[in-house]
């Protein structure tokens, strides 16, 4: 929760039943009748314990056995497919040391067009996954938009030349862009808030392992240069391909909607999730399909600056992801050793990743944690830019990394945590992951050719986006949100409050005087 939020006994927030209501010991203006509303609906599991009992239930082993249990159902999936789709939409980077342009006859600009397209149409099909996640069901839809990528992966390693490319890459985005936003926001229908950050970090270290793994895996493929008639970065393409599609098969069994329809928990278990989020919640979950909720993220001033943090998150991702093998190249490393050369940087980047998911979930402390994390990022491109020594170079990458790959997860748990309403969070979600995304577009075309070693161009688009946007923009909202604290504290918004209706109540979601946001 928020930083300051009023506590609630263990005989309000569990035992919210219709009693608390009816008798009128719970304010309706309150979160606290919204939640005793809430969990009357479900079964109590713990009726007739005292407070202190309940207490000691939610605080002792039997409460961690059952999240160890969901974490270990969902937590190693979910990173195995971010991983498949980290490693399928950038491995175009290890397919060009593979001698792609040659076998394709792509000229300058080429490379960086099929990148570009592919981070079009994932931006222009992400804000909506979520919406569609909602009506289609996770299972449904994980599986579906698995599957076809797979596929197009796949077929992507029988193209012919630069068009059969660019068409591959564009559908490639289309299928991927469901997965990131709907598993972030799949999370948050599982975990508390305090909890959403190590598990969002663990899911995204996939991304940084995906590039160490995606670099001895493609030095090892790519040995396979003639079998078939096929060239060695074809090969690359279509196995990884395949593995995906076969991911997919086994998703429809490893992925359940929703905790109330889990197969791998107990009824009891089932019952004792909800509860825990329902407590855990600051207001109405805003369960319905509202179209209310989908305007109130439109004009909300902190989906903004969060789609600014994020652009500052993803452009230099995307383009150290895509460029690091490139980088490598112009230091002198080619071939095989090329390949090996961009593991280390990535295995640092998904332990650092892990580390801050840790640290943020038990201080609350997200703002500084990105500002903190982004400084390192921001000294490993100085060194990448100031000097052509390929040995501090090599070193600026490990900085670089490290310094870019925990504040995605980071900052989508920032978003988690201040954004109160399902949809509604949802929504943001989608806005703020599909815009960070379209800046891949940037990062396609920044690493010019004509610039190695230094990529004056490349490195110093990074270095803004870094300290303008994610640095800066992390300080902002760190700012805005404590201000807002302030104000909700000192009563600033309770006259406004107590004039709504119980409707426009519950569509406010974290509009309201007792929500209190995570700085």
């Amino acid at each position: 929760m928020g930083d300051s939020e009023k506590e609630i006994s263990p005989a309000q927030a569990e035992n919210g039943s219709l009693t608390d209501i009816q008798n009128g010991s719970v304010d309706k203006s309150t979160v606290e009748y919204e939640r005793a509303q809430l969990l009357s609906n479900l079964p109590d599991p713990d009726a007739g314990k005292t407070d202190e009992e309940r207490k000691a239930i939610s605080d002792n082993e039997k409460d961690r056995k059952l999240m160890w249990k969901v974490d270990c159902w969902l937590i190693p999936w979910l990173s195995l497919l971010y991983l498949l789709s980290f490693l399928d939409r950038t491995n175009i980077g290890n397919a060009r040391l593979a001698n792609m342009e040659v076998d394709l006859g792509m000229v300058s600009g080429d490379y960086n067009m099929a990148l570009t397209i592919f981070f079009i149409s994932y931006a222009i099909a992400e804000p909506i996954t979520n919406a569609i996640l909602k009506r289609l069901t996770p299972r449904i839809f994980f599986t579906s938009i698995i599957i076809l990528w797979g596929i197009i992966m796949t077929l992507m390693g029988l193209v012919k030349n630069q068009a059969g490319l660019l068409a591959a890459r564009w559908f490639l985005g289309l299928a991927e862009a469901g997965l990131f936003p709907g598993v972030n926001y799949y999370l948050g229908c599982w975990y508390k808030s305090s909890e959403i950050g190590v598990r969002s970090s663990i899911f995204f270290s996939a991304a940084a392992l995906a590039g160490s793994f995606g670099g001895l895996l493609a030095a090892a493929i790519a040995k396979m240069d003639g079998i078939g008639g096929m060239p060695g970065w074809s090969w690359i393409f279509i196995l990884e391909g395949l593995t995906t599609v076969v991911a997919g098969l086994f998703c429809w069994w490893m992925v359940f909607d929703w905790p109330d329809t889990a197969r791998f928990l107990t009824p009891d278990e089932r019952i004792r999730v909800q509860r825990r989020l329902i407590v855990d919640r600051q207001g109405r979950t805003a369960e319905d399909f509202d179209k209310r909720h989908i305007y109130a993220a439109l004009k909300d001033w902190k989906t903004y600056g969060y789609m600014v943090i994020y652009m500052g998150c993803l452009t230099p991702l995307y383009a150290f992801s895509l460029f690091l093998p490139t980088i490598l190249r112009a230091m002198g490393h080619t071939g095989t050793k090329g390949q090996l050369l961009s593991v280390p940087p990535y295995a640092v980047a998904a332990l650092l990743t892990i580390a801050v998911g840790f640290f943020a979930d038990r201080t609350r402390w997200r703002g500084y944690c990105n500002i903190a994390t982004v400084t390192i990022g921001i000294i490993g491109f100085v060194l990448l830019i100031s000097t052509a020594n390929p040995r501090v170079q090599y070193a600026g990458t490990f900085l670089g990394a490290a310094g870019i790959y925990p504040t995605i997860s980071n900052t989508l748990s920032w978003v988690n945590n201040n954004f109160e309403g399902s949809l509604k969070r949802a929504f943001v979600l989608g806005m703020v992951v599909g815009w960070g995304n379209l800046n891949g577009v940037v990062s396609s075309n920044i690493y010019l050719d004509r610039e190695e070693p230094r990529y004056w161009t490349g490195h110093g688009v990074n270095l803004g986006f870094q300290i303008v946007c994610l640095l800066g923009g992390s300080i902002f909202m760190h700012v805005a949100l404590r201000r807002s604290n302030a104000k909700r504290r000192a009563g600033s918004m309770d006259e406004k409050w107590a004039a709504m209706s119980e409707e426009q109540r519950w569509i406010s979601g974290d509009n309201r005087p007792d929500f209190m946001y995570t700085l």
